[in-house]
């Protein structure tokens, strides 16, 4: 027996078979699922009568309102109706509403004449009536008694503040028509702090009603104040008595300090000034008060001072002196003429010197002094 051969290959594809007879039944299958809702039905028929509900609670009975209605359109005639029998009277009716008010009736006959009245009050005064008029001119009078001597008179426009300071012991006068305000002595400034604070010798405030080495105190910050407590000073006009060799104090101050007066002034004064020897004159319409020399500015202690507006009464000082005011210490309550005091005056310039190159240096001594001062005067517009 020899060795078995190799697989043969796959055949072709057998032909359709003849159909098969048919299996057996199934067994049932589950439930399905609840179907879709139906559409509606047609209507039922009528069913029987219920029966009799249960008494229902008693309703609230609603108060008519009264109403009132508009009457309405007067209607046709109606048609002659039969005679009736009077009918039984009817119940009384209840009261209507007011009726509307009704025309005035016709004006009755005129009364009996009354009593007569009690006195009314005053009316009010009637508006004026309007002016009549002019009568003839009457015949003229007897002349009166005279009358009492009237008050001083007074300037125009009184107002205004005028100082005159005298620069010695006597209380100078004011200008003729002008009433003094008050007198006093001439303040020039004074050094607080080693700083100046200067007065215009042309106000009213350069008038102190009293003297004091010190007039004022300082104080600070602590709401503390202190009077004569430190090397303040005050500076004065002074007066033309010999300058002396030693301060001086207490009853011997007197003589070396200038007084002078506030008068009040019927226009504003003005100093004019002429920057030379000659005196200047007034402008028209001005009157002349005084004429002086032109005082420009001072220095004393710590090159501190001040000086006089040029416009001002003050700027023009009766008087010349190299030394024109003294200084009081307040602490020691002494006065002198020290030497580092210094007062500064406007000098004369010729016309044909105001374009120099360069100043000439000059040095002037005892009389000659006001040689190189100019002069000024004080002027008042006349009203």
């Amino acid at each position: 027996m020899g060795i078995p051969g190799l697989a043969g290959v796959p055949g072709a594809s057998g032909f359709k078979g003849m159909m098969g007879d048919p299996g057996f039944m199934g067994m049932p299958g589950k439930d399905g699922p609840p179907g879709d809702p139906g559409f509606p039905g047609p209507k039922g028929e009528k069913g029987r009568r219920g029966f009799p509900g249960l008494e229902g609670s008693p309703g609230r009975t609603q108060k008519p309102e009264h109403l009132t209605a508009p009457p309405g359109e007067i209607g046709l005639p109606g048609i002659d109706g039969f005679s009736a029998a009077n009918g039984d009277p009817g119940f009384q009716g209840l009261p209507g509403t007011q009726g509307p008010k009704g025309k005035s009736g016709r004006p009755g006959q005129m009364g009996n004449s009354g009593f007569p009245g009690t006195t009314g009050t005053v009316g009010d005064p009637g508006s004026p009536g309007s002016p009549g008029l002019q009568g003839p001119e009457g015949i003229a009078g007897k002349p009166g008694p005279s009358g009492l001597p009237g008050m001083p008179g007074r300037s125009v426009g009184v107002g205004y503040t005028l100082v005159k300071h005298s620069q010695s012991e006597q209380i100078p006068p004011c200008p003729v028509g002008m009433n003094k305000l008050w007198e006093g002595y001439s303040l020039l400034y004074v050094e607080g702090q080693e700083k100046a604070h200067n007065q215009d010798l042309g106000f009213a405030g350069s008038c102190l009603p009293r003297f004091s080495t010190m007039p004022f105190i300082y104080c600070n910050i602590n709401e503390v104040c202190y009077y004569a407590s430190r090397n303040d000073k005050s500076y004065w006009l002074s007066t033309t008595a010999p300058i002396p060799m030693m301060p001086v104090s207490s009853f011997q101050i007197p003589q070396y300090i200038s007084r002078c007066s506030v008068c009040e002034a019927p226009s504003q004064a003005v100093a004019i000034h002429s920057q030379d020897i000659n005196i200047p004159q007034c402008p028209e319409g001005w009157r002349s008060l005084w004429i002086g020399y032109s005082f420009l500015m001072h220095t004393a202690a710590g090159a501190e001072g001040g000086g006089q507006s040029l416009v001002s009464p003050g700027s023009c000082l009766e008087d010349f002196r190299a030394t024109p005011f003294i200084e009081c210490n307040g602490a020691r309550g002494a006065c002198h003429y020290f030497a580092n005091k210094y007062s500064f005056w406007l000098t004369t310039v010729e016309q044909t010197q105001q374009f120099v190159e360069l100043p000439v240096s000059e040095t002037l001594k005892a009389g000659q002094l006001r040689t190189r001062v100019g002069r000024c005067q004080v002027c008042m517009k006349n009203l």
